[in-house]
């Protein structure tokens, strides 16, 4: 019996000439899957804002579903940002992942460039310029922000994000269930109840994985780090090792009420339509 489960996919803006002939195949397996949108990210310190937004426009063409672009707000001004919004807009846009963006190594401190300093502002804006008209997603952290100096500053930040307007928010990548399950559990005695939903990234190799949970402060279960090592010469038991413990965290996420799942598909469909499978999601019908 399979299990209703509204699920999101994320790609990013292709790197290649060769990459971007391959996008719009990727999009349209991914598609078979019937996700509630597309999330569009870019490159680092917002450099890739046209890259987002050709990609998104190719998500569309080609499949028809909605494409929700990442706004990043580091180093920009409301004007930039009141451009980007009336663009997508006209495009047809009516979700943002609205995100703080990264610091430039030159940062001092965690405060960033620009007119705004924190992603609670970005959503802010976006209600104050057009209301209703995006439903606004953002960033949480059951791990902690790597950059926050403790776990209740951290909250606090998730917190403001919150009350300045944001209507459901996408987690950091984790492997360990229980600190979803705590960071909800935190949310919901705060007041807190916009859906939580956890992000998902899809094993496939050993020096990825570890580099990927190092780079945004994830936890990588040493018992799980270890079974990678061993396995990264066996290309075919390292993937079904990894969809077995990505299986086992999802469906632990959804049994303790997790709202859905958003696949970081790092522009490849095998890996997260796998996870589905076994999973044996249906998911719910497009709105």
């Amino acid at each position: 019996m399979t299990t209703p489960c509204p699920i999101s996919f994320e790609l990013f803006p292709p790197r290649t000439p060769e990459a971007a002939a391959k996008l719009p195949d990727v999009a349209c397996q991914l598609a078979d899957a019937k996700p509630l949108y597309f999330s569009v990210t870019h490159g680092a310190g917002g450099s890739d804002q046209d890259g987002t937004y050709e990609t998104l426009l190719t998500v569309v063409r080609s499949c028809g579903i909605e494409a929700a672009p990442h706004l990043t707000c580091i180093g920009s001004t409301k004007a930039k940002i009141g451009v980007l919004l009336d663009r997508y807009r006209e495009a047809g846009v009516k979700r943002i992942v609205a995100l703080r963006g990264d610091l430039p190594a030159t940062a001092y401190s965690s405060a960033a460039p620009g007119e705004f300093h924190y992603a609670n502002e970005l959503v802010a804006f976006i209600r104050e310029q057009h209301g209703d008209h995006f439903k606004i997603e953002v960033a949480a952290y059951p791990e902690m922000h790597p950059q926050a100096p403790n776990a209740d500053a951290d909250f606090d930040n998730f917190r403001r994000k919150v009350d300045a307007g944001a209507d459901g928010a996408i987690t950091q990548l984790f492997y360990n269930a229980d600190s979803y399950i705590d960071f909800v559990e935190r949310c919901q005695k705060a007041g807190i109840t916009i859906p939580i939903t956890p992000g998902i990234m899809p094993i496939t190799g050993f020096a990825n994985i570890v580099r990927f949970t190092a780079g945004c402060g994830a936890d990588l279960p040493r018992w799980i780090k270890l079974r990678l090592e061993a396995l990264q010469d066996d290309k075919p038991a390292l993937l079904d090792f990894g969809l077995a413990v990505v299986s086992r965290l999802c469906e632990t996420l959804l049994k303790n009420g997790a709202p859905g799942l958003h696949f970081y598909t790092i522009n490849q469909a095998d890996p997260s339509l796998r996870l589905c499978a076994n999973l044996s999601i249906a998911t719910e019908a497009r709105a």
